[in-house]
């Protein structure tokens, strides 16, 4: 049944301008098929997962529980094959469906790259699906959001945003656990294939070569208000491996025995608790015999997170934290691993990988300004571990050998042989063939029409009629991982819920730094909260000199690159040379609640405006961080200009939410901070409807977009980091609308904001005013 991994693609007839600009156009119809398992819950509330074959044909999703004959779709067959080939259930990809991405999931000790798709008018309709490859998930999901935005928009399925309950991610029931893919996943449907949407000098100056391998270190941040980055400067080592970027992700990941033909530097490693697909906190041992003579040994606690880039780039991050369930041994001293990570691009085809392994490290050396010299040889020697890897693929002809599992640690077996992986199909059928396989009485999906729903609905996807029916795997998928800890062997409801929360308290506790709920925080620290009284716009003061803390000023625009005029031709992005809008105000609160319509409220910026009357316009955004107290910080921005006078703004704020979502557009960039943040947050431009929840606000003389962090466990993850370290950062952020239409080109900039070494502890409190 299991064929040979095979991808097709047949050119359309032309290239779109419409939708999202960067998938195929109209004329050609997608088709991508495959098997995948549904991943469901019992009555119990435990998991499990099923095996069936799935076709993706345009806005049609149908399940089988056996491949479809390829020949039955040019001959009829009999009724009993007719009735086999028809799929068990339908549904139809419409613009409002969304997809998630759940990263590394166990269930029953076989690991999965999980992916959920939902209904945004409809929560509780969804559907979890898992794949045996990071690579695989990425192909449905980009294949599944390229249907979704080529659908046509049918005004029964859009639903305002601004509607919405915003209990509806925040619910500890099952079906409302929703882990949101993070924003880099979407650039290859949303984004254009570009390094970075930002004009910035690189941080790394090169000062050595050893071992074959690259040596940089990072050029300090001239005027940072924080010192705690000054005394241990990141180093990074850069060399070529010989294996495509998921098979050294996946030795990279892994911690069991295979990890001692690599690594000269681990002892031991386990996983002390998993967080969710994309992180977890993981306990490392390191040896002794590579240190220096007398230097006792060192241990790491980290926090790990992990991500794909749509290029197939992976990016490994850790830092320390300290967990309750892993408190320092006799006989180890604890390292702080202040920002380290990888990054793994693949090269020549995907055939050889460029790693950049890069560490931040205080050994804890009793007097350190002693041993300055001795600690950064000490992390050029770990560095060394790149070289290592490189000879162990090169040993190993490129050919990844089985990687042993360690408590807790989520891996899969590299020994899949090439001719016995699950056949994918992607395939873009020219118009012409559209007739026949839209006849319903044709071909192998003849039949199926009549089970798709009007409302794309999942729920019958996922009916458990068929829940003891499977299709058994071969041996070579029989990937297997160690026991959990104990207290997270089994996934029920209650588990499923603590998991859940522990994400939310670890992004409140960020905030606080007080001990969370599951046991660990960020080494890191912040001050008290301080309250005052404010008018909305003005609670977060201007400085034009970029000097004082806690402040904001525009940002160049001349730094950020936007579409041309002529990039449907030659994709070719231009630097943006002025703003359309003048940024006016800003706001940095807290509050026991999301605060929502903040440019509505009477005494604010806005609403004084409103009240002198005039043609002012202004568009606010509104990054809302949900947690033990919500943070809000609202941008608001200005202009004279009639709205009538720009035709793509004027769509974009009296049009719908579902054109909203796909075409606001934030590029992110941090000019001045640590390398694990900058890698976090990247500088490539993302559609954040697409990923996150915006909440629309519509006055007489404003829009309000009220973006929900807590939408997406993803960008709360990349939000937390941030909030870590905050007052050392310093944050460039340009906002704009996408265009996809020659009409619609150049793009231009809505406005741009620089935010200075913000602090927590000056945000203003809105409950005690």
């Amino acid at each position: 049944m299991a064929a040979a991994a095979e991808v097709v693609v047949e050119s359309a007839a032309g290239r779109g301008g419409g939708g999202g600009g960067e998938g195929e156009g109209e004329e050609g119809r997608m088709r991508m098929e495959g098997w995948l398992y549904l991943i469901r819950s019992n009555r119990l509330g435990l998991q499990y997962s099923r095996k069936r074959y799935f076709v993706l044909e345009d806005a049609a999703l149908r399940c089988f529980k056996a491949a479809p004959s390829p020949s039955s779709s040019s001959s009829s067959s009999s009724s009993s094959s007719s009735k086999r080939e028809d799929p068990i259930r339908s549904a139809i990809i419409d613009s409002c469906i969304r997809v998630t991405d759940n990263g590394r999931e166990s269930v029953h000790r076989s690991v999965f790259y999980i992916f959920t798709l939902y209904n945004a008018t409809n929560h509780y309709d969804q559907l979890k699906l898992g794949a045996r490859s990071s690579e695989e998930a990425a192909r449905w999901i980009r294949c599944l959001m390229e249907s979704a935005l080529k659908s046509p928009r049918k005004d029964e399925h859009i639903v305002a945003c601004s509607h919405r309950r915003w209990q509806a991610f925040r619910l500890s029931r099952r079906n409302n656990r929703m882990h949101s893919i993070d924003w880099t996943v979407f650039s290859s449907v949303h984004n254009d294939p570009m390094a970075a949407d930002v004009i910035a000098p690189s941080p790394w100056t090169i000062f050595g070569c050893k071992n074959g391998l690259r040596l940089f270190t990072e050029a300090k941040d001239g005027g940072s208000e924080g010192k705690y980055w000054d005394d241990h400067p990141a180093i990074m080592a850069v060399g070529v491996v010989d294996a495509n970027s998921e098979a050294v992700f996946q030795t990279i990941m892994s911690l069991g025995q295979s990890r001692s033909e690599w690594d000269f530097c681990l002892q031991e490693g386990r996983v002390v608790e998993h967080i969710d697909g994309h992180t977890d906190i993981i306990h490392k041992k390191l040896k002794g015999d590579w240190l220096p003579w007398g230097m006792r040994k060192r241990d790491l606690l980290l926090r790990r997170y992990w991500r794909r880039e749509d290029d197939g780039t992976y990016v490994i991050l850790y830092h320390s934290v300290f967990h309750y369930r892993c408190r320092s041994e006799r006989g180890y001293v604890r390292a702080c691993l202040k920002s380290g990570g990888y990054v793994i691009s693949p090269v020549n085809q995907g055939n050889q990988s460029v790693v950049k392994h890069m560490l931040a490290i205080d050994w804890k050396f009793w007097k350190s300004y002693l041993f300055t010299s001795s600690a950064k040889s000490i992390t050029i020697r770990m560095l060394g571990r790149v070289a290592a890897l490189r000879e162990f693929f090169r040993a190993k002809n490129g050919n990844c050998a089985c990687l042993e599992f360690s408590s807790g640690e989520l891996t899969r077996d590299m020994r899949l042989r090439q001719g016995e992986n699950e056949r994918i199909k992607i395939e873009m059928l020219p118009s012409g063939e559209n007739n026949r396989l839209e006849d319903p009485t044709e071909g192998s999906l003849g039949g199926s029409n009549r089970h798709l729903s009007s409302a794309g609905s999942f729920i019958q996807l996922n009916d458990a009629a068929d829940e003891f029916f499977d299709v058994p795997d071969e041996s070579e998928y029989d990937q297997r991982e160690a026991m959990w800890p104990s207290d997270e062997s089994t996934h029920s409801v209650d588990q499923r819920h603590a998991k859940l929360s522990t994400a939310a308290v670890f992004v409140r506790k960020l905030h606080d730094l007080a001990v969370q709920k599951k046991g660990y925080v960020d080494l890191q620290g912040a001050a008290d909260f301080d309250n005052g009284s404010f008018c909305y716009g003005c609670t977060l003061p201007k400085d034009s000199s970029c000097t004082m803390p806690s402040t904001w000023a525009m940002a160049d625009p001349t730094t950020f690159l936007i579409r041309g005029e002529s990039y449907l031709l030659d994709r070719h992005k231009i630097k943006a040379h002025s703003t359309l809008m003048q940024m006016v105000g800003a706001d940095w609160i807290k509050s026991d609640k999301r605060e929502d319509d903040l440019a509505g409220r009477p005494g604010g910026l806005v609403q004084k405006c409103a009240a002198q009357g005039g043609n002012k316009f202004f568009f606010i955004v509104n990054i809302q961080v949900p947690g033990s107290s919500t943070y809000s910080l609202a941008l608001y921005y200005m202009m004279d200009t009639p709205l009538e006078k720009v035709p793509l703004l004027e769509r974009f704020v009296n049009g719908d939410d579902a054109f909203r979502n796909s075409r606001f557009k934030l590029i992110p960039y941090i000019s001045k901070g640590s390398w694990i943040v900058k890698q976090s947050v990247g500088k490539k431009a993302c559609l954040v409807g697409q990923a996150l929840e915006i909440n629309y606000f519509r006055g007489s003389n404003y829009l309000e977009l009220g973006v929900d962090i807590g939408s997406s466990t993803v960008a709360r993850g990349v939000v937390s980091l941030v909030l870590g370290y905050l007052n050392n950062l310093v944050i460039e952020m340009a906002f704009l609308v996408q265009g996809n239409t020659q009409e619609e080109l150049p793009e231009f900039l809505l406005g741009t904001c620089r935010l200075n070494y913000l602090d927590a502890s000056k945000a203003v409190s809105i409950d005690e005013c």
